[in-house]
């Protein structure tokens, strides 16, 4: 128990921290996310953040359950795996249960947790997760674009290799080792995507979105040089450039640039509508790149930290 207190509702609120969750309490969260989703128009907690609730207990990662009268109003997951930066967190309160001082117990909660030393994800940049920020005491850290572009009657170049590289589908057991190597190199400098490990593949590759079909790697003989893992989001009509990767050494020579197309090809392929892709804001090489290709900002994500 991590905290013990009297909501402004007058009802009995506490906050508990678990390292795993039951099953019916990760159903549970599962609920409110999806509420909360229906109501701000995206997920509160990442791709990553969602598979961390199942499975067991992960090193490093910390869950916690806000309830009121026993009912469960507000979630954050807590994550101090990065061996440089500070603990990194997502929070959400349930749209019912807003305007109660239940998002600000969390991330005092959080605060303590994480000895004042804290990351935190404000997921749409919404004004109340801002104003949230401020009274915490955060400040504007990460700003992570969402781009867009439509594939209805998507028309580019042919993709140009560089000399002697070659591109195949992903085989799932054969080439894991070797892509999560190349992916620890092509991100090093990239605190989530960097540091996956087999687990955190092999949870992406029981999802029911998975297809290794759409997952090309480029090879220089039996090397691997790139990447690029595209995922399709069925409900939303929305092919994604998920992650798209050169090893060092290999970048400049347009490779990135002809997996990309590879990718873009493919998902218009499954009749999509829309692209999208995550890129950092500052990464001001790779937004011209995505922004050639004729994807334009959709909307942002945002990442507050406390003064270091």
């Amino acid at each position: 128990m991590t905290s013990d207190d009297i909501a402004r509702t007058g009802r009995p609120r506490s906050i508990e921290t678990h390292s795993a969750l039951t099953g019916e309490q990760t159903e549970a969260v599962l609920a409110l996310l999806a509420e909360a989703a229906l109501t701000d128009g995206r997920q509160a907690v990442s791709e990553q953040g969602r598979l961390q609730l199942r499975g067991g207990a992960r090193e490093g990662v910390s869950h916690l359950l806000l309830t009121v009268d026993g009912e469960l109003v507000g979630y954050a997951q807590l994550e101090d795996t990065d061996p440089v930066e500070a603990p990194a967190a997502e929070l959400v309160v349930h749209p019912a249960h807003r305007g109660h001082g239940h998002g600000r117990a969390l991330g005092t909660a959080l605060l303590a947790a994480s000895g004042k030393r804290l990351r935190v994800w404000a997921h749409g940049g919404h004004a109340a997760a801002r104003h949230l920020a401020q009274v915490l005491g955060l400040t504007l850290f990460r700003e992570l674009r969402q781009m867009r572009r439509p594939l209805t009657g998507l028309s580019l170049p042919d993709p140009v290799l560089p000399p002697e590289v070659t591109v195949r589908a992903f085989v799932p057991g054969r080439d894991d080792a070797a892509w999560l190597a190349v992916n620890a190199a092509a991100f090093a400098h990239h605190p989530e995507q960097g540091s996956l490990t087999q687990r955190d593949l092999d949870d992406r590759m029981a999802e029911p979105w998975f297809d290794p079909a759409g997952f090309f790697l480029a090879f220089r003989g039996d090397d691997l040089i790139g990447f690029h893992w595209t995922k399709v989001h069925a409900e939303e009509g929305l092919g994604e450039v998920y992650v798209l990767g050169v090893r060092p050494g290999e970048q400049g020579g347009g490779l990135g640039k002809a997996l990309t197309t590879i990718g873009l090809r493919h998902l218009a392929g499954q009749g999509l509508p829309n692209a999208m892709l995550y890129v950092d804001a500052d990464n001001k090489t790779a937004v011209s790149v995505y922004e050639r290709l004729g994807f334009v900002t959709y909307e942002t994500d945002l990442m507050y930290r406390t003064e270091t």
